[in-house]
């Protein structure tokens, strides 16, 4: 199926698109709404085919097509990937394909953990970002001496959508991902997927006082204000529309809890048709 973005109005308010393979980008919203007040939200969850870390790069680029299609059908005028594992393959395709801005994670996390000093810096994330080295290539673009210590954390995903955000299991496996790098010395890390960011309470506790811990959410938000997301738009409550290719319960449930907001606007949708 074809999809166009459709011509904007100048009175009309902005819209913003986001996706992401399941709950995960819910961080990454969280923190647009808080730095995008005048905007309205359009969040794409593609439950149903999660998750993408598993998958091959082509797939992962087909899906990600899907799912900038059905938001660009919506007539967003910003695109958000808040997916590291589509960012990571994807961004390029979705650049060519839509005449909107494109705005990925990858990028703004790894600017944000250089300027936060790091220069021993683990990347945790799911087995295709790591495979991907996307994270190895943008942080030595910023700066060509950097350490970077990659690990994947392919069991990370599905504890948070378990809702075992803060759990003993959680812990230990953690400590079994972590150790490792921890061992290797690194100052920072970066927590390289949008679902990780639900688990920093228990990556901090193992990780100790000594590590920078850096989610992509915030400086992404940043990214999206920097490129205008953020500007003044006619007055009116903003608005967030939620669709998924696979509503559950618990998906509603835990995504309240990490917005700290109802979840009022939730709609079904077939992303294969």
């Amino acid at each position: 199926m074809e999809y166009s973005a459709g011509d904007s109005m100048k009175n009309k308010r902005k819209k913003i698109g986001i996706f992401d393979s399941g709950i995960g980008g819910i961080t990454v919203l969280k923190e647009i709404l808080s730095l995008a007040p005048d905007a309205d939200m359009v969040y794409l969850g593609d439950c149903a085919r999660l998750p993408y870390g598993t998958k091959s790069p082509k797939t992962i680029i087909r899906y990600s097509l899907q799912c900038a299609g059905f938001l660009v059908s919506k007539d967003i005028d910003m695109l958000v990937v808040a997916c590291n594992t589509a960012s990571s393959h994807a961004l390029p395709a979705l650049q060519e394909a839509f005449r909107i801005p494109v705005v990925g994670v990858v990028a703004s996390g790894s600017k944000a953990a250089i300027d936060a000093g790091g220069r021993r810096i683990g990347v945790i994330g799911t087995p295709s970002t790591i495979r991907s080295r996307a994270y190895d290539t943008a942080l030595r673009a910023i700066s060509p001496d950097v350490q970077v210590l990659s690990k994947a954390c392919p069991l990370f995903v599905p504890l948070v959508e378990e809702g075992w955000c803060d759990d003993a299991v959680t812990e230990q496996v953690a400590h079994r991902y972590l150790d490792d790098l921890l061992h290797e010395g690194i100052d920072t890390l970066l927590l390289g997927c949008t679902h990780y960011p639900l688990l920093k309470g228990v990556i901090s506790r193992v990780a100790g006082n000594g590590v920078c811990i850096v989610d992509s959410a915030v400086s992404t938000a940043r990214a999206v204000a920097e490129l205008g997301g953020a500007r003044r738009s006619p007055g009116g409550e903003q608005s967030v529309v939620y669709y998924l290719s696979d509503i559950s319960e618990r998906f509603i449930e835990l995504g309240e809890i990490f917005l700290g907001r109802k979840m009022k606007d939730v709609y079904e949708v077939d992303l294969c048709v």
